[in-house]
């Protein structure tokens, strides 16, 4: 089950930030305004979907007293119940405690392994995988240092890759 007393402080506390910035604020309080509204934002927006799931399954539940109404809510609460479980599951990971390290850019290192000109060429893929995915992402991909073979394979290869949540996403 999910503590109310931490969601309502979460929901609080992006009233809060929402009423702050809409009332205008300094310019170096802004910023940091927007940066805990923008991670909070996803969080409430999960948690709104819990409750209202919430809502819907009373809802239903209710109905089932009235006689015409009570076939559509049999039939309507098991999706309902197997909807709220999986929210919950969100909600859940949505409350972890956020790596202070996920919003920082990610530094890549591919190296070719044993076999010579062929594990250059598979370092050349996998390189050409990752530019692909930061792409995908929305991150900006760049190539700080690079050594390649006359195959065109890899043999060393650093790259930054900068965005949202870079590290998040690559740490693993």
């Amino acid at each position: 089950m999910i503590a109310s007393d931490k969601i309502e402080q979460l929901i609080d506390r992006f009233q809060f930030l929402e009423a702050k910035m809409a009332d205008g604020t300094a310019g170096n309080e802004i910023a940091a305004l927007g940066k805990e509204y923008a991670e909070l934002r996803p969080v409430v927006e999960t948690v709104t979907a819990y409750k209202d799931l919430v809502t819907q399954i009373a809802d239903a539940e209710a109905m089932l007293s009235d006689p015409e109404m009570k076939e559509l809510a049999e039939a309507e609460l098991p999706d309902l119940k197997a909807a709220l479980e999986a929210s919950e599951h969100d909600v859940q990971l949505a409350l972890l405690p956020k790596d202070a390290a996920d919003g920082r850019p990610a530094l890549l290192e591919i190296r070719p392994g044993t076999g010579g000109d062929e594990a250059g060429l598979f370092a050349a893929d996998l390189l050409r995988m990752y530019q692909r995915y930061a792409e995908g992402q929305g991150w900006r991909f760049e190539i700080l240092e690079e050594s390649l073979s006359e195959l065109g394979g890899v043999k060393e290869v650093v790259a930054r890759i900068a965005g949202d949540g870079v590290f998040a996403k690559m740490k693993y």
